[in-house]
């Protein structure tokens, strides 16, 4: 036995397969993720359940289980069903269990119909009539759904044109109005009387409020155009339904649908899930606001770490007396990794919102007070937390790599005539950034799935304006921003809904774990490139 040990060979062996352990449960948790959140948008069969009570319902099975009994034992001869019976305005919930003895007959009729709404979640139900322009089309007739699709087909189109006056013409609006009364503030606030100035900044204003009136009455036209159509469900219990077309995101039939449609449709619900905006608080829609956000925070982030966690693992090993002092430094460095993320956040708060944001406010946005613009919390100090709270992985990965560099290496540059400074920046640099590159890699894994910090310093539930648009300076980094942790956060334990929230939750975490993943292996790729490339100049 001791021979065995002695070489060391268990010792690898214990190794490997603990390394080998860890990988498949990452890789079925990462399985688990994908298939709980990739499958919910595969449009799965409706059935018509009817009880033997003489209830009935249309529902998506969720799930099977057996029931447990009063002892809390499983009867084997039991089941339950959960299904997706939508209609909450109807029943007031998304779900129901039912149990299978409970079930007198289950039909899956190819003409149930799914909607999806902008409120109140899903209906299952059955088309009854289409009121088109004042003309009553029945659900039965010939090409009937057909119409249906086309109809909403063309609300939607008539939302997107909304949107696009609300956030585009009437956001200029409202932007321009505010510069001008800020202006206009500005010169009260100084004490200065310039009569002209002050009647060309109103003349812009009443421009501004011409536009306006111009503009609220296209949507009302608009809004009008959108609910003019109406269709009229019968639920699984003969209820009916009257909703207005411009209500419906989308009409879909599962059971009449070929595997290459439901293809089509799972691929198409997919990209509006990426590149929609939430709705229905953040359950339904999509989650493009988060994803940017997430990216554009990260990039931020690295932009602000690098050079400062580069510096300062520059100056510690290479230019500073190596002492105590140098001791003691690294020793709080080391520390700082491990102090909690809530405290950075409370830190972010309190330095940069409080402390710096206030200043500029005070000195460039006194217009604006007492609503503060940099004095709250935004993605520049969030993305600046987050890199106080990554800096000291950068700094202790950096310094490694400067130590890994041979002493001949410097010793021949210095020999040649090169001085301290050519030598640290020609040569001791690039030979170290294969290191710096891993420091990064490790703060982009820790600073995208991080929340705590985040929820103090600028992450919103919802933000209605991205952080960059067409108004000069273009990147507004003063402005609240989504984020796809806090995201999921929001959707587990915020939702009012949270049952029918678990989809986007699964959804959410596979994104945000291959956006760290994307975003890894673009820093691991350069920084292969890089290694290959010094070590052949090096040879």
């Amino acid at each position: 036995m001791p021979r065995l040990w002695k070489p060391g060979d268990a010792y690898i062996w214990i190794s490997g397969l603990a390394l080998m352990v860890t990988l498949v449960m990452i890789g079925g948790l990462l399985f688990l993720i994908a298939t709980k959140g990739l499958g919910s948008m595969w449009p799965v069969d409706i059935g018509h359940y009817t009880l033997k009570d003489g209830s009935t319902y249309l529902g998506q099975l969720q799930s099977r289980e057996l029931v447990r009994g009063a002892s809390g034992v499983k009867n084997d001869s039991d089941f339950r069903v959960k299904l997706k019976i939508g209609n909450r305005d109807l029943y007031g919930l998304d779900f129901r269990w039912i149990d299978e003895t409970d079930i007198a007959s289950i039909d899956y009729p190819p003409e149930a119909v799914i909607l999806e709404r902008r409120e109140w979640g899903n209906y299952h139900g059955y088309l009854k009539e289409i009121r088109k322009n004042g003309t009553v089309i029945p659900g039965t007739a010939p090409g009937a759904f057909g119409v249906f699709e086309d109809l909403i087909h063309d609300a939607n189109k008539i939302y997107d044109e909304i949107l696009k006056i609300e956030k585009g013409e009437i956001g200029d609006i409202n932007y321009g109005i505010e510069k001008q009364r800020l202006k206009l503030r500005g010169l009260s606030m100084r004490g200065e009387s310039n009569p002209a100035k002050e009647s060309e900044i109103r003349l812009k204003i009443e421009e501004y409020e011409t536009r306006y009136k111009i503009s609220e009455a296209e949507l009302g036209k608009l809004y009008t155009e959108l609910i003019r159509n109406e269709v009229v469900m019968l639920s699984a219990a003969g209820d009916e339904k009257v909703m207005p077309l411009g209500k419906i995101v989308l009409a879909f039939r599962p059971n009449d649908m070929g595997f290459a449609q439901k293809a089509g449709f799972y691929v198409e619900r997919f990209w509006g899930f990426i590149s929609d905006d939430p709705r229905e608080a953040n359950t339904e829609g999509g989650i493009f606001p988060a994803i940017f956000g997430t990216v554009l925070m990260v990039l931020l982030m690295s932009i602000v770490v690098m050079p400062f966690g580069v510096i300062a693992a520059l100056y510690l090993r290479e230019y500073a007396k190596q002492g105590l002092m140098v001791r003691i430094v690294r020793i709080c460095v080391n520390n700082l990794a491990g102090v909690p993320s809530i405290v950075f956040g409370v830190f972010g708060v309190g330095f940069f919102l409080y402390g710096i944001g206030g200043i500029i406010d005070s000195v460039f946005f006194k217009e604006a007070l007492p609503n503060p613009t940099f004095g709250t919390g935004g993605i520049l100090w969030a993305s600046l937390t987050l890199a106080l709270l990554t800096v000291p992985v950068v700094i202790v990965a950096t310094e490694e790599g400067l130590a890994s560099v041979p002493r001949n290496i410097r010793e021949g540059s210095l020999a040649l005539g090169a001085t301290k400074f050519e030598t640290t920046w020609k040569v001791v640099i690039p030979s170290a950034l294969p290191a710096m590159l891993t420091g990064l890699i490790l703060a982009i894994a820790r600073a995208t799935g991080e929340v705590a910090p985040l929820m103090i310093t600028g992450v919103v539930k919802l933000a209605p304006d991205l952080p960059i648009d067409g108004h000069f300076p273009f990147l507004h980094l003063e402005r609240k921003f989504m984020h796809l942790g806090f995201h999921i956060y929001d959707l587990g334990f915020q939702s009012p809904n949270a049952e029918a929230a678990k989809p986007m939750v699964f959804m959410t975490a596979f994104l945000l774990i291959l956006i760290v993943i994307i975003l890894n292996i673009t820093a691991i790729i350069i920084r292969n490139r890089l290694r290959k490339k010094y070590a052949t100049s090096a040879v």
